[in-house]
Order: structure tokens, then C-alpha cells, then sequence
């Protein structure tokens, strides 16, 4: 049986660039976003969140601990769905889209938010080099 096709996900070949199972270009822009990009606009949208949140804490509090991830989660929740991406996505040049098309919607930023505040889901990644988060979102981040 030679030219069966793969049944699950181990059976199949291995993709020749992140995302081409997912009909998506090997570079440029709708191309998934690469580690350097992804890593980069982490850190802005966590440092605009630990900014914001010293306006409601301060920094020494045992509350700033907790306020932080919640102004991180906000900040995604409302720019993802707005501005197609968070602040950070946007400042290097990322913006994340559902896989089916279309608008962000509101529910897929809620899900893959409360996930990547949980920074786990984020560590596991697929072929596709997208994490749990986005995968369970039905979301991918990609180049703008």
C-alpha cells in the first residue's frame, strides 16, 4: 500500500517549511512568524503591561504580581481583534489570523490569551511552529 494517504498525524511527511500544511508561504508576508519576531514582540506587550500596571500598584506590592498579567491579558484581548495583533505583534511586524479567514473574532483572542498567560501552551509547538494557544484558538501568527 505504497500510495495510501497518512492517516494520522505521524504518518505524515514531515512540511518543508512552517506553515505549509496550513497553505501558508514559506517567506514574506502571510509566511508564520518566526521565533526572533515572536519572541521580540513578547517582551514589548510584557513590558507595556508591567508599565501600565505600575499606574495601578506599586512595584514592591505583592498585588503588582497579579495586576500585571491581568493589564497583559486585557491589552491582547482588546488589540488582537482592533488592530489585528497586540502592540508588540504589530511593532515587529506580526498579526495573527484565524486560520479559517475572515476576522479575529473576539472568542479566539479570549481563549489564546488565557492560555499564553498560563506560558506553558506557548512552549509546546507544532511543525507549523504555532503554539498550543493558537492551535486550540484555530489562530495563526503571521508575518504582516
Amino acid at each position: 500500500m505504497p500510495d495510501a494517504k497518512p492517516q494520522t498525524f505521524g504518518d505524515l511527511e514531515p512540511s518543508r517549511w512552517p506553515g505549509e500544511r496550513l497553505g501558508l508561504p514559506e517567506s514574506g508576508p502571510g509566511s508564520v512568524a518566526r521565533v526572533g519576531r515572536r519572541i521580540g514582540g513578547l517582551l514589548i506587550d510584557w513590558a507595556s503591561a508591567m508599565l501600565l500596571a505600575l499606574l495601578f500598584t506599586p512595584y514592591e506590592s505583592v498585588a503588582y504580581t497579579w495586576v500585571t498579567p491581568i493589564v497583559f491579558g486585557v491589552l491582547q484581548v482588546i488589540f488582537i481583534p482592533t488592530l489585528g495583533g497586540s502592540i508588540g505583534h504589530r511593532a515587529v511586524g506580526l498579526r495573527v489570523v484565524p486560520l479559517t479567514g475572515g476576522w479575529i473574532g473576539v472568542w479566539r483572542p479570549v481563549v489564546r490569551t488565557a492560555l499564553l498567560v498560563f506560558v506553558v501552551p506557548a512552549l509546546v509547538w507544532d511543525s507549523d511552529q504555532r503554539g498550543f494557544h493558537d492551535k486550540i484558538a484555530g489562530s495563526v501568527l503571521v508575518r504582516s
